[in-house]
């Protein structure tokens, strides 16, 4: 079974650890920062300053909702433009590759690992 998890609002929106520079970017400075949750998933709080990185195909399933800042989501597959801001929640299926350019700071709850 895995655990219950409750995070307080002060915790998501609070100080995160710093995680160094997000893997694969291409442009901007784009430095991470984390909170894992101890949920049995890959769950946690993720934040990255301004920048951009193709994501190759997805391993897995990912979900998150969009705490603060503002990202241009593009799916490879249509070419689409998503302009994802606070609030928004964010579904990429296993085998989605895209990219993502951050325009504002963003900071997302997410979990994945589940499929």
């Amino acid at each position: 079974m895995r655990p219950y998890v409750y995070v307080p609002a002060a915790k998501i929106t609070g100080e995160l650890e710093p995680n160094g520079h997000r893997a694969g970017y291409d442009s901007g400075d784009p430095k991470t920062a984390i909170l894992k949750f101890d949920s049995g998933f890959q769950t946690g709080v993720w934040e990255c300053q301004p920048g951009g990185w193709n994501i190759t195909p997805r391993e897995d399933t990912e979900v998150c909702y969009i705490v603060s800042g503002r990202v241009t989501v593009t799916d490879g597959a249509t070419g689409n433009v998503h302009e994802v801001s606070a609030g928004d929640v964010v579904v990429q299926p296993k085998g989605w590759s895209g990219r993502w350019e951050v325009t504002e700071t963003i900071r997302k709850v997410y979990t994945h690992g589940f499929d």
